[in-house]
């Protein structure tokens, strides 16, 4: 029984999220991306994970860096021709290369637990950038997450190898803005008939917008949009998941 924050998870990471529809978050990062008149077609993406979004950005002609902290997921994560990515920590690592774009999706800004964290992101990003580029990210949005209020979840996921059940217990810490998802993971190996299981917690920031903003205008950054994720609608109690745009100033 191990607890280390996505290490652990990632050989079956795609396994878990085989129905999401990466392909339909790319056009809508990159329609952002186009919309604001940035042609630039580089991007470095904080939390690629196994490069999910990254390979769709590399088939509309992006060159994309992801940096991720778990080594297990980079060592799964698919190579290709303009997508490259290693280890390392999003709010630490420095890169020789500035880029046209810096991308942060699927609620990784929301891991991001106490405002020291959030500004060394947001500080890095903004190294990372050209003058007048353009970081778009994610994340738990407050009025939502008190609204709706998180709940116990079970889903069920097998493939030819993997028979899963992951049970998610969250626990709401109301002053500190934060949710701890209390994930455990119920495996069969379906070839061997060996069972294992495998607990995580992963805390979660939600957040308002007004503090973001507070932040960027401490860390070089100009907040130009904020909507609903995908459906760019303006965000409400309703909008568990709200996307920023901040242009380097």
């Amino acid at each position: 029984m191990v607890n280390n924050l996505f290490d652990d998870i990632g050989f079956f990471y795609d396994l878990l999220y085989q129905d999401k529809d990466n392909k339909s978050e790319v056009n809508y990062v990159d329609s952002i991306i186009k919309d604001f008149g940035n042609k630039g077609k580089t991007i470095l993406e904080f939390g690629s994970g196994t490069g999910r979004h990254s390979l769709h950005f590399a088939e509309l002609g992006y060159k994309i860096h992801g940096i991720e902290r778990s080594l297990s997921m980079v060592n799964s994560a698919k190579k290709t021709q303009g997508f490259t990515c290693e280890q390392g920590d999003i709010t630490k690592i420095k890169l020789n290369s500035k880029f046209d774009n810096v991308i942060s999706l699927f609620h990784v800004f929301s891991y991001l637990t106490n405002n020291s964290q959030v500004k060394k992101l947001l500080i890095n990003a903004n190294y990372h950038l050209k003058e007048g580029g353009l970081f778009i990210f994610d994340f738990w949005y407050s009025p939502a997450v008190i609204t709706i209020k998180p709940e116990v979840r079970i889903k069920r996921f097998s493939n030819d190898q993997y028979s899963i059940i992951r049970i998610a217990e969250p626990k709401i810490l109301v002053n500190k803005n934060i949710v701890e998802v209390n994930y455990t993971f119920l495996i069969k190996k379906i070839l061997t008939n060996e069972n294992l299981t495998i607990k995580e917690l992963h805390p979660m920031r939600h957040f308002s917008i007004p503090e973001i903003e507070f932040m960027c205008n401490e860390t070089g950054f100009k907040l130009i949009k904020a909507e609903e994720w995908l459906t760019g609608n303006k965000p409400s109690e309703n909008s568990w998941g709200v996307c920023l745009v901040l242009k380097k100033i």
